[in-house]
């Protein structure tokens, strides 16, 4: 459909045949476009706005072509998929109701084989809402909250009850969190997520991915709940500097494989308790663990966690435990520690002794949780290295890697890979 004065008569006549009269009704309703198109079609309709909320109840592709505004006018969701197959792509969607109870989004996907790429949504509680749907894929869609206090905010992305969806290079603004609720099996991928609470939340959806995703200025960077067989590789979490947040949390989960991320500038950089099965303990593979208060924090623990090849650069505390608990039962093995005051006298790039870390003043914080706001202050920053100087008595010790890498990179000829990467060796000329 193009643009023109005979489509703007057209969908007036169309509108006055549902019972709305285009002079005094504002902006023209967008659904009797909706009705009037056949299924299969690709309707693109006239650039400029059109009033909402509209429901699209049959297998169509709807097209902005970027010159299409859907405004709610703030009365539920701002667009309603409620067939399979349905393409949405290149529309604003704009100014949905303000209910938590209703969950009033710019989109809800409530079928399957949803292809809902390259729309921006602003001025909406939730962003885009899967509930039951299915092997969605949701592509280059920019979401942005409505100003409200954090709390108060509706989620960027919400996945409920659903499956084999793909989200992938979205860019989430000032919303509260990108929740995945009772879903299994979905690629998170390429997502940029700043400004908000908690970057991704997975309640009770085991066995999904989450891949090469930004999350930067949150409370909380990726929190995985009672979630197991996660798999979390290639991410860049900074600045989750909440005096309770992490860049990774984990609770009640097991079997994460965790290979490759990056975690900067943290309270925490990865936090974690035991796996509610010994038997299904989680692997931090390969991580960058900078500049944070803790590289990594365990609470609960009872071992079995294996911590191989990560490098520690530059946090205040490299690992700490709860309460009177030891990190000792973990599987540590060639990580880099750049506090570590061995020698390679062989040049194998392994550390000639193991690397220790042990208690000292920080068990104050530690046993505090409510400290852990002065950890970086001068008070506190003076008793550390007090009593490391001159301790009062023996410190516990918190772990040891007894085969520390000497270099960030790795052992010289086998440098450390990320999991998955090509290992062949080239061929020098």
């Amino acid at each position: 459909m193009n643009d023109g004065p005979v489509w703007r008569h057209a969908l007036c006549f169309l509108a006055m045949a549902c019972g709305v009269d285009c002079a005094s009704a504002g902006p023209p309703p967008l659904q009797a476009l909706i009705d009037a198109a056949p299924v299969g079609a690709v309707l693109r309709p006239p650039a400029g706005r059109y009033a909402g909320p509209a429901v699209i109840g049959k297998s169509l592709t709807l097209d902005g072509g970027g010159r299409v505004i859907l405004d709610g006018g703030g009365r539920g969701t701002v667009l309603s998929v409620r067939a399979g197959h349905v393409g949405v792509r290149g529309l604003r969607l704009t100014n949905s109701g303000d209910s938590h109870d209703g969950v009033d989004a710019g989109l809800l996907i409530e079928a399957d084989h949803a292809r809902v790429e390259g729309n921006t949504l602003d001025h909406v509680l939730f962003g885009i809402h899967l509930k039951q749907a299915n092997h969605a894929r949701v592509r280059g869609n920019t979401i942005r909250g409505r100003p409200a206090e954090l709390n108060l905010r509706g989620d960027g992305i919400r996945l409920w009850n659903s499956r084999f969806n793909r989200i992938e290079g979205n860019f989430l603004d000032g919303i509260r969190d990108l929740t995945i609720a009772n879903s299994v099996e979905n690629l998170f991928s390429r997502n940029a997520i700043v400004n908000g609470r908690y970057g991704m939340q997975l309640v009770f959806s085991p066995r999904n991915r989450i891949e090469d995703n930004l999350v930067s200025h949150t409370t909380t960077g990726i929190a995985v709940l009672y979630s197991d067989q996660i798999t979390l590789r290639g991410n860049r979490v900074e600045h989750a500097r909440d005096v309770a947040g992490a860049g990774l949390a984990f609770k009640g989960s097991g079997e994460a494989l965790v290979a490759g991320n990056t975690l900067l500038h943290c309270t925490v950089g990865i936090q974690t308790d035991a796996p509610p099965n010994p038997e299904a303990p989680h692997r931090f593979i390969g991580n960058r663990l900078a500049h944070n208060v803790t590289g990594m924090y365990f609470y609960g623990e009872k071992g079995g966690h294996v911590v191989r090849g990560n490098q520690f650069l530059n946090n205040l505390l490299q690992v700490g435990v709860s309460g009177a608990t030891s990190a000792r039962d973990n599987d540590w093995h060639g990580n880099y520690w750049d506090d570590y005051r061995g020698f390679d006298r062989d040049g194998d790039g392994i550390g000639d002794t193991p690397h220790t870390v042990h208690y000292y003043a920080d068990r104050i914080w530690m046993e505090t949780p409510q400290a852990r706001f002065f950890r970086d202050s001068p008070v506190l920053e003076l008793l550390d290295f007090l009593e490391r100087l001159a301790p009062f008595s023996a410190p516990d010790l918190i772990l040891s890697d007894p085969r520390p890498l000497w270099r960030p990179g790795g052992r010289r000829g086998n440098r450390w890979r990320r999991p998955g990467a090509n290992t062949r060796r080239k061929r020098h000329e």
